[in-house]
C-alpha cells in the first residue's frame, strides 16, 4: 500500500489565510451586520450612559422602523448619534405641558424618568422622515436641533451593550 505524501502549506502562507479570512469577516460585519457604538455624553441618559459601548444591527432596520426604537442616526458623514424614535412618517408630533401628543393623541413614554421636562414645540413630518429624541430630553442635541431624520440617515435600530459588563444587554 503506497501513501500518498502531502506537501504542506508554509506557516506564512496559512497564516496570510487567516489574516485575509478575518479580515473580509469582520469588513462584512462591520458594513452589512452591525455598527459599533460608543455612548458619548448624557443624552440617552438613564437608558444608556456616557461610556457604553455595544453594538447595533443593521439587519433591524430592515424588519421596520418603530416607534420608540433606540436607534443610531447618520447626522453627517463622520457624526452618528443615538437617540430614541418618537415621530413617524406623516405624524404631527407635539410636546405641550410636558406631554407628547401624537396626532393630537396623548402618549406614555414609559422609558423616561418622571422629573424629564421637555420644552413645547409642535413639527409636521413629511414623507420618509422620523422624529427623534434623546431620552434626557433638556441635555440632547437631535430632531428638535438637526430637524427630523430622513429613513436613510437612520442607519440601524437596537443596541446591545457589551461593555461596561455590568449593563450588558439589549436596549
Amino acid at each position: 500500500m503506497e501513501e500518498e505524501v502531502k506537501k504542506k502549506k508554509p506557516f506564512w502562507r496559512d497564516a496570510l489565510e487567516v489574516i485575509v479570512t478575518v479580515a473580509v469577516i469582520t469588513f462584512v460585519l462591520l458594513h452589512f451586520v452591525l455598527i459599533p457604538v460608543e455612548v458619548d455624553g448624557s443624552s440617552m441618559y438613564p437608558t444608556l450612559v456616557d461610556g457604553d459601548r455595544g453594538y447595533s444591527f443593521i439587519i433591524t432596520k430592515n424588519l421596520g422602523i418603530k416607534r420608540f426604537d433606540i436607534c443610531v442616526v447618520d447626522v453627517d458623514d463622520e457624526k452618528l448619534l443615538v437617540k430614541r424614535i418618537i415621530g413617524l412618517p406623516g405624524e404631527h408630533i407635539e410636546v405641550r405641558d410636558n406631554i407628547l401628543y401624537i396626532n393630537g393623541e396623548a402618549v406614555e413614554q414609559d422609558f423616561l424618568e418622571e422629573e424629564v421636562f421637555t420644552s413645547d414645540f409642535s413639527y409636521d413630518l413629511g414623507e420618509e422622515e422620523y422624529f427623534c429624541l434623546g431620552d434626557n430630553r433638556e441635555r440632547s442635541r437631535d430632531s428638535r436641533y438637526y430637524g427630523p431624520f430622513s429613513k436613510s440617515q437612520i442607519r440601524s435600530t437596537k443596541i446591545f451593550v457589551v461593555y461596561p459588563f455590568s449593563r450588558i444587554g439589549m436596549k
